[in-house]
């Protein structure tokens, strides 16, 4: 993916959501939510203080992570959609 986050955006590609019930009752794309977990894809340099140092992000790529349902902004990159986000906006990571 040719996309560099400027920043303290971070780029999210969203985990596939299970589209089937433990029954068997499979889900149209329609009905179901957002996934609110992904995997960082990529990550800007960092966010610049006042002062002008760069303070370098947290996250780094591969990172599996949680968001908000309504964070950042969603968009298509080579027919993929993605999340652009702030860092401040993941609020968590899985270990």
């Amino acid at each position: 993916m040719k996309l560099r986050p400027l920043g303290d955006r971070v780029i999210v590609k969203r985990l596939d959501n299970e589209r089937q019930t433990a029954s068997g009752i499979v889900i149209p794309e329609s009905a179901t939510e957002k996934p609110d977990q992904g995997t960082v894809v990529a990550v800007g340099p960092g966010k610049r203080s006042d002062d002008g140092t760069v303070h370098a992000l947290e996250l780094k790529v591969g990172d599996k992570v949680l968001f908000g349902k309504y964070a950042g902004q969603s968009v298509k990159v080579d027919g993929e959609e993605v999340l652009v986000i702030r860092e401040e906006e993941v609020l968590a990571v899985f270990e």
